[in-house]
């Protein structure tokens, strides 16, 4: 795509930012009384088409589509867009792995509009014939569904898929040529492998289990993070100082909660400099990874209306927002 091509995508791009929720939208999603009201307040906020039922997931995942057709509309090479959308398209290759292997039928479980269509996946995968998939996926497809058929070890497979995820994504973000592909792809595997290490910190896992489910990137040491890890929390705390990912040691002093919006949050703060940038790519790129956020954020919301969690827990859990 041409320069000036970029500045209509962009033009465009900056006029549906402005639909982007707000802090205060968020807000007063916040202080609706239940999900229902929150659906109310989202259908007024234009979510959702005309014939999307009042229901959370329907609307979400109307949402999500919405953003997907309205970038297809401005950029003629989807390629860029593969780190970003990895993790839809190994989640269903994990979802169909575990039908392949345990026989038990749903189509709740796969996500839609992926590279790979879900029924597609599924063949592959119900056949075995793992050649079909990209060269990123293959190997890992079929060690994770051996391992689950052999060993019924369901984390096992999720491990394998998730490291394939991560090295998928660090690969295309090494060989993109715009800086926002870059820094998302080396932040995104930087935060996971720090996840990785805080869930195994606090569930005792060895590591040969870390090192198996971490991939390696240039601002973390898998090696350190693990050793990290195997020594406490406060060990993990101190790595994290000294790297660019210090937030994170002060939002575990914090509580889980906030070290988990500080991952997601981590993400924004990569992107937003994009609001400045009409000439790339770049804008394009952060405004689908906002969406995604802003639709995540609205999910966790609603879960915890469903589950009438207090105003307060619901709010720690609030992801930053992009505008």
């Amino acid at each position: 795509m041409a320069k000036n091509q970029y500045t209509y995508a962009v033009a465009r791009i900056r006029a549906m930012e402005v639909s982007l929720f707000s802090q205060a939208v968020i807000d007063q999603l916040l202080a609706c009384k239940d999900e229902k009201q929150c659906i109310s307040l989202l259908q007024e906020k234009g979510w959702g088409n005309a014939d999307t039922p009042a229901d959370a997931e329907a609307i979400l995942t109307c949402e999500r589509e919405k953003t997907w057709k309205e970038v297809k509309g401005l950029v003629d090479d989807m390629s860029v867009f593969d780190v970003v959308s990895y993790p839809d398209l190994f989640h269903n290759l994990k979802a169909a792995i575990k039908v392949a292997a345990t026989g038990e039928e749903s189509s709740d479980i796969f996500i839609s509009d992926t590279k790979i269509p879900a029924e597609e996946m599924l063949e592959i995968v119900k056949n075995k014939e793992f050649s079909r998939l990209p060269d990123y996926m293959a190997n890992a497809a079929e060690e994770a569904y051996e391992a689950l058929l052999h060993t019924h070890d369901g984390q096992l497979c999720d491990i394998i898929i998730d490291r394939a995820a991560l090295l998928a994504i660090y690969a295309a973000g090494r060989k993109a040529k715009d800086a926002i592909i870059r820094d998302y792809a080396e932040s995104t595997v930087a935060v996971a492998d720090i996840k990785i290490a805080v869930r195994s910190q606090k569930t005792a896992k060895s590591l040969e289990f870390m090192k198996r489910a971490m991939a390696e990137c240039d601002s973390i040491s898998v090696d350190a993070l693990c050793k990290a890890a195997l020594n406490g929390m406060d060990a993990i705390q101190e790595y994290l100082e000294g790297t660019a990912y210090k937030g994170g040691a002060e939002a575990l002093r914090e509580s889980t909660s906030a070290f988990e919006c500080w991952c997601d949050n981590r993400i924004i703060e990569t992107i937003k400099p994009q609001l400045y940038n009409p000439f790339t790519i770049g804008p394009i790129v952060a405004y689908v990874l906002a969406r995604e956020n802003e639709i995540k954020t609205v999910r966790i919301i609603l879960t915890g209306k469903q589950n009438a969690f207090p105003d307060d827990s619901i709010r720690e859990r609030v992801r930053e927002m992009y505008v």
